[in-house]
């Protein structure tokens, strides 16, 4: 009996060993599963291997839902517990991945006592030099405080390791991002669908979303983020753009949506193939994503050298309506882009912005303009 569980628990381990990770929280994803009590001294983690499936490193705290740090009251939003990265911290996991696919990892993220928290998110190996996300958390755009973050990679071996990193150094030590909820999804290339020649136009294809928060995920710009886990898209701008989803947003089409969060300052482009002296339509729809963001909005839409702007007075509750840009292309190749021309907030007291939304993408050849 000894030898035959012996025998199907090696089985099994090598099973685990053996098995590509799949969309999801990653093994321990949620830190529900924590260190013993003689692997902590107060809530400080004191043991680099006490969080099963994890390597920490620095300052490393292990946070219950509940905790108060002075006024402050710790709020976990998935399970009871969740860790925070104090000065130079870091966790990392290996996962078994397909070499040559495309991944997102997404984070959930809460600042705490620090002014200046940031995260950076990498993957090894890597032969990119600079391919890895410094994320800032200086703004929060959730009113619940906490934030979900997405990163992509190119997977250039069968076993990567994901770090996530803190890298700020604070007079208190303890200081840092809160850290919940890693998961990860698998992202196959984007492909042009029959009636449209723009990828990934519905934005149905992104990163992972969390089904139990309520806040969307942040896709950084390309200057944090090479490769966009918004797959055919860029995210041009010095700020991110929000992915939304149909569960706990209003969505003029299909699951998902992107919502330009901060003004000129969050835009998305995607480069696409034309030919120079044809007439194109640019069809999109634009709403609001029912959050309580009122008020006069006006997407800017640009193809080509022409530049449409559409207005959308707002209540809050949901909602959308049809924009048209025609155009001729001038070159080859024309740059398709969206942005939001105001800053909007929500309206319950929590300062946080939000803006328009944008869906159903559509780019087509005019066969007869006149």
């Amino acid at each position: 009996m000894l030898k035959f569980t012996a025998l199907f628990v090696l089985l099994c381990a090598h099973f685990h060993v053996g098995l590509s990770i799949t969309d999801g929280l990653l093994p321990n994803g949620n830190f529900e599963q924590g260190p013993k009590p003689s692997q902590m001294k107060g809530t400080r983690v004191t043991d680099p291997t006490a969080i099963p499936n994890w390597q920490l490193s620095g300052v490393i705290e292990y946070i219950k839902s509940g905790q108060k740090q002075g006024d402050m009251l710790l709020i976990v939003p998935e399970g009871q517990f969740a860790i925070r990265l104090g000065n130079e911290a870091s966790i990392r996991q290996k996962l078994k991945v397909t070499k040559g696919m495309f991944y997102s990892v997404t984070f959930s993220a809460a600042r705490t006592c620090a002014q200046e928290e940031r995260l950076n998110v990498s993957v090894r190996p890597n032969t990119e030099a600079k391919d890895w996300g410094m994320l800032p958390m200086q703004t929060m755009y959730s009113s619940d405080g906490w934030d979900s973050y997405a990163w992509g990679f190119l997977a250039e071996a069968s076993e990567v390791e994901v770090s996530i990193h803190n890298p700020g150094v604070e007079e208190d030590a303890a200081c840092g991002p809160l850290l919940d909820s890693v998961a990860i999804k698998a992202l196959p290339p984007p492909r042009r669908m029959r009636g449209n020649m723009l990828k990934n136009g519905n934005f149905e294809h992104g990163p992972y979303v969390f089904p139990n928060t309520s806040w969307g995920v942040l896709v950084p710009s390309n200057i944090e983020d090479d490769h966009c886990p918004l797959l055919g898209w860029m995210v041009e701008s010095l700020k991110a753009v929000k992915y939304i989803d149909s569960d706990h947003f209003s969505v003029p089409e299909g699951k998902r949506a992107i919502e330009l969060i901060a003004g000129k300052e969050s835009a998305i482009a995607q480069v696409v193939k034309t030919t120079k002296g044809k007439v194109y339509d640019l069809t999109f729809s634009l709403g609001d994503a029912s959050n309580l963001c009122e008020g006069s909005m006006e997407v800017e839409a640009f193809a080509g050298k022409v530049t449409l702007r559409v207005p959308y007075e707002s209540k809050g509750k949901g909602g959308f309506k049809q924009a048209r840009l025609r155009f001729v292309a001038v070159s080859d190749r024309t740059r398709v882009r969206f942005l939001s021309s105001f800053y909007t907030m929500k309206n319950d007291n929590s300062g946080s912005l939000c803006g328009p939304v944008i869906d159903d993408v559509k780019l087509l050849g005019v066969r007869n303009p006149n």
